[in-house]
């Protein structure tokens, strides 16, 4: 699922809220300078004035479009954006002062104390946050990960411009080279596949969108709508430079990428209000299923210790959003040799495919506890720690294991176009008593479509009556 961009103020919210706190910061020690350690306000007289500040502030960046390309800005354009902002607040607010005849009431040493504090403060909180999210956007695990695909005739110059204006958090980890003529890398970036083995790169690693510039590329444009048609299959969002893009998809926005004006094209899309609102929920759930776990931990712990020497929690590498993988935490259910022992019953597997692995009476699983934690998803509730810290989410798709992503089709890499979640559309439609993984595929695909907060809300629902029935577990 594709977050589209935000617009408008919106987009820089946390420069605005790093103003205001700077504004108000700014406020309450000129006030103390002026009249000793007392709090501004105390007074109703001062208390009007700083809340008059704040909503001048919001007002002249809104109007003053403040933030417009505040990332771009060097040292010197910022001290004068900042001078601009400041002068403007605390003039409007001075004048609002004489309007209301309270002018005489006011420390004229207070706001000028203010204005230069606050410049100063405003000024060195910017500078520092963009540093902070320049670093940020150079680490591969905290932003997205981009493959750009283009031609060799105008590589350089299209991964130049890219690359000088790339303010978002995207991590670009690698180049498709269509044409490629024995280059390994283009401006420090790596060439990882050419158009003959770029499907099968992109199957196989963590890749959540791709960028192309197709006027490059026109001359071979059947085979790179194909290959744009297939990428499309995995779920991946695909960016095309708009003065070439094409119909490629139903869901499409226009958005500005690193200086380029793109069509972008994913298989669903949601706004950053609808995201955060599954991100506070799964917040919420994560901390209260942490406490739940923590109280099981002290129950079953000993147990699973007694029963079976090793480790109480079990951890496995899943793959999670797009390919990216990341660390699964369970109760063990199972003995310490499971694994080992998987490849001794994949025979009796009652999925029709390799790329799920389902088994009843599993003579793996740790008699006495593990069924019965297995049974009423006990052993499922460390993964509220996953939920957490942003690896998963509460409701999404069942997170493979790397030999089983390694296995699936292009259609089936779609299901992973979202975070994993502990539940999802599949599991409350019968748990694991469904045996065809096309079918988990069709309702995962059916979640992604459809998805709302309103869905989400209705699978837990439903998972909590599921869960405890204990119907359907293996």
């Amino acid at each position: 699922m594709y977050r589209k961009q935000r617009s408008g103020w919106l987009k820089h919210i946390d420069f605005m809220i790093l103003d205001l706190v700077c504004l108000q910061l700014s406020f309450i020690v000129s006030y103390m300078i002026r009249h000793g350690f007392k709090n501004p306000y105390y007074y109703p007289i001062y208390r009007n004035i700083g809340v008059f500040l704040v909503l001048t502030d919001i007002v002249v960046a809104l109007f003053g479009n403040a933030y417009s390309g505040i990332l771009r800005r060097g040292y010197y354009i910022e001290a004068l954006a900042v001078f601009k902002q400041v002068t403007l607040t605390i003039g409007i607010s001075m004048m609002y002062m004489f309007w209301t005849q309270q002018s005489s009431e006011y420390s004229r040493i207070t706001f000028g104390v203010m204005w230069v504090l606050n410049g100063i403060l405003t000024w060195l909180s910017r500078c520092i946050w963009k540093q902070y999210i320049h670093r940020r956007n150079g680490q591969i695990g905290n932003g997205r990960s981009l493959i750009l695909v283009c031609g060799r005739n105008n590589a350089t110059e299209f991964i130049q411009g890219f690359v000088s204006n790339n303010f978002e958090n995207i991590a670009i980890t690698g180049i498709v080279l269509w044409d490629n003529s024995g280059r390994t890398e283009i401006e420090g970036i790596p060439v990882v596949a050419n158009d003959n083995d770029a499907i099968e790169y992109l199957r196989t690693n963590w890749v959540d969108e791709i960028m192309v510039d197709k006027d490059a590329i026109i001359n071979d444009e059947n085979s790179l709508n194909d290959f744009l048609a297939k990428v499309m299959e995995m779920g991946i969002t695909v960016h095309v430079k708009l003065a070439a893009a094409t119909d490629i998809s139903d869901n499409k926005t226009v958005e500005n990428i690193a200086g380029y004006t793109v069509l972008t094209s994913s298989v669903a899309m949601a706004g950053t209000k609808q995201l955060l609102a599954k991100r506070i929920l799964d917040i919420i759930g994560g901390f209260v299923g942490c406490i739940l776990m923590i109280i099981a931990l002290i129950i079953v712990g000993p147990v699973i210790k007694i029963k079976s020497h090793g480790p109480v929690f079990f951890k496995q590498r899943r793959v999670g959003k797009n390919g990216k993988q990341f660390t699964l935490y369970k109760f063990r259910s199972m003995y310490v040799d499971a694994e080992k022992r998987k490849d001794e019953l994949i025979n009796r597997n009652e999925v029709d495919t390799s790329q799920m692995f389902k088994i009843k009476e599993d003579p793996r699983i740790i008699k006495g506890i593990g069924p019965f934690i297995r049974k009423y998803s006990i052993d499922e509730l460390p993964q509220f720690y996953n939920v957490l810290i942003g690896d998963m989410s509460l409701v999404g798709t069942r997170p493979p294991t790397v030999d089983e992503w390694d296995k699936y089709e292009l259609h089936h890499r779609k299901r992973l176009a979202i975070k994993p979640g502990m539940t999802g559309m599949w599991q409350v439609s019968g748990r694991s008593s469904i045996k065809d993984f096309e079918e988990v595929v069709a309702l995962d695909t059916k979640y992604i479509m459809n998805w709302s907060i309103g869905l989400d809300l209705k699978i837990l629902a439903k998972t909590i009556a599921v869960v405890f029935k204990g119907d359907g577990a293996m």
